[in-house]
């Protein structure tokens, strides 16, 4: 039982505001309705204040809107009502966010709500992706094939989103690393050999002198670097907080060699396999292409198959309509896509292209990976090898310092 918070208006028409006790929201209205009021409003208590309670017990993780929507696809397949699914997976949840999550998904349901527009009410939780793909399946009428459809093309998200990330952990390390070497020898090291030049007297090396000064710089002024630094990462959190500043970042990367082409590949990967995901689960190829758009992940990338999704609503094949993406789909992409389309197992290949590009996005990484270690290693052995040489040079000259 659950305590609901409700708006009514009695036989003469003055508003009544109250709570009362029910199983679910629909029961609320219905004892509203034996009362003979007209509800206005009905939700659940707490369901007012989602965001404190949410941030009291946590938020519900990717591995449980995964595994509650596959365990959600099993009982329905299984014949088991929609309601009373929710029901079952609120009561099973494991972690009281989860518990908490799903029953307000299965009271906001069992009064009359489309599941999709009730997972529409928790975006932090559930992505523009996941309720337009299950809005596709509640329209056609295959919301269980969908759902483990999604199950599935998140594990294989993460999964690949695993890999990115593991990739560029050594590059990251090295990287931060290499700063704090050089940040350590500028402010320990070199002002001890400072002092000890300056005691010589005599002319440094230009060299030596740089050093120097850039050490002097970074003691004296270490809070001021740091503000800068901080002003300057909040301007960036600003411009990208903006859709243009966040596109023009996304051109930026789409140029820089090797990275560019990477990026490229993966959301060439996640539109294909939402593409054929939808495909396969008989959602109409149109819908299909507007909820693969959302799933590029990448604005300029996403603009580029505006056009191809108008081509197809006139009538224009899939793959003539893909044929001006060439930043997103290769020639021979498009090519396989045509066969495809005649042989009519479109969703076939799409998921076979999505597993092959995901495997050449695989060694395209490894080879940035390791393109990038020795690049790193070397840019760090210049500067620390820099700076070394440029204390030594004096000791070097040091007979004719002390003369």
């Amino acid at each position: 039982m659950a305590t609901y918070l409700y708006k009514a208006l009695d036989a003469r028409g003055r508003a009544v505001s109250d709570t009362l006790t029910a199983s679910d929201r629909g029961a609320a209205i219905e004892q509203l309705c034996g009362q003979n009021l007209t509800p206005v409003s009905v939700e659940r208590q707490a369901e007012g204040r989602a965001a404190g309670v949410f941030a009291r017990i946590g938020r519900v993780s990717k591995a449980e809107v995964e595994a509650f929507t596959r365990q959600l696809a099993n009982l329905l397949a299984a014949g088991v009502p929609l309601s009373r699914a929710l029901h079952i997976l609120s009561r099973e949840a494991s972690r009281p966010a989860a518990q908490k999550l799903w029953a307000v998904v299965h009271d906001q349901v069992a009064g009359g709500m489309a599941l999709a527009e009730a997972l529409a009410q928790h975006p932090r939780v559930f992505t523009a992706v996941h309720v337009a793909m299950v809005r596709a399946g509640e329209t056609g009428g295959f919301l269980d094939l969908v759902l483990e459809q999604i199950a599935t093309f998140r594990a294989r998200e993460q999964d690949l989103k695993g890999k990115v990330t593991s990739a560029l952990i050594y590059p990251c390390v090295l990287a931060v690393l290499g700063a704090g070497i050089l940040t350590f020898l500028l402010t320990y090291f070199i002002p001890r050999f400072s002092q000890m030049f300056a005691e010589f007297g005599g002319s440094l090396p230009a060299l030596t002198k740089a050093i120097v000064a850039a050490s002097q710089i970074l003691v004296r002024y270490w809070l001021v670097i740091i503000l800068a630094i901080a002003l300057v990462v909040f301007a960036v959190r600003r411009a990208l907080a903006h859709e243009e500043g966040r596109r023009s970042l996304e051109r930026f990367v789409l140029r820089v060699p090797l990275l560019g082409t990477a990026v490229a590949r993966f959301a060439l990967v996640r539109f294909c396999r939402m593409l054929g995901t939808l495909v396969a689960a008989g959602v109409p190829l149109v819908t299909a292409l507007h909820v693969a758009r959302e799933a590029i992940g990448n604005q300029v990338l996403a603009d580029t198959v505006t056009d191809a999704i108008a081509d197809v609503q006139r009538g224009t094949s899939l793959a003539r309509s893909l044929e001006s993406c060439r930043l997103l789909f290769p020639r021979s992409v498009v090519e396989m896509i045509s066969v495809a389309e005649e042989s009519g197992r479109l969703d076939q290949e799409l998921t076979r292209l999505a597993g092959a590009y995901e495997q050449d996005l695989d060694r395209r990484l490894k080879m940035m990976v390791t393109l990038a270690e020795p690049a790193l290693l070397f840019v760090m052995a210049v500067l620390v090898g820099t700076v070394v040489i440029g204390m030594l040079l004096p000791i070097f000259n040091l007979q004719e310092l002390i003369r």
